[in-house]
């Protein structure tokens, strides 16, 4: 089972791949296309070019997990574009936890009225918290 937590990196790849590919072809998009290790953990999450579908990759540590959602009538409402200011580079558009929750809803994150963070997390890379 996956657990989605506010400290839990979320990617949306502006770009729709080949919805016939799986879990390898879909890493080989996480480290040539948006840049971003597949096996860090983070949740990668993909729209087929009719929104009609989304596929989310993630990393748990053993292996990977490929999961589907397809709507059952209708297209996803909401989905990033890229915005021409933006760095050719950059291919993905992160999220927050309980956006994923709203867009997988078939909600639009960014008119959903939420309590703001009161301290915003940051994945720490390499540090380590002492407990005395």
């Amino acid at each position: 089972m996956i657990q989605i937590t506010p400290q839990m990196r979320i990617f949306l790849a502006y770009e729709s791949p080949n919805f016939r590919c799986g879990i390898d072809w879909l890493a080989a998009i996480c480290i040539e296309q948006l840049k971003e290790d597949p096996f860090s953990g983070a949740l990668f999450l993909f729209r087929n070019r009719k929104g009609t579908s989304v596929k989310a990759l993630v990393y748990d540590g053993q292996g990977f997990w490929c999961m589907q959602k397809r709507l059952s009538s209708g297209r996803f409402q909401w989905w990033p574009k890229r915005d021409s200011k933006q760095p050719l580079d950059l291919s993905a558009h992160p999220l927050a936890a309980h956006e994923l929750q709203i867009l997988l809803w078939n909600g639009n994150p960014t008119q959903e009225r939420v309590s703001p963070l009161w301290r915003p997390l940051h994945p720490i890379a390499t540090a380590h918290v002492q407990v005395a």
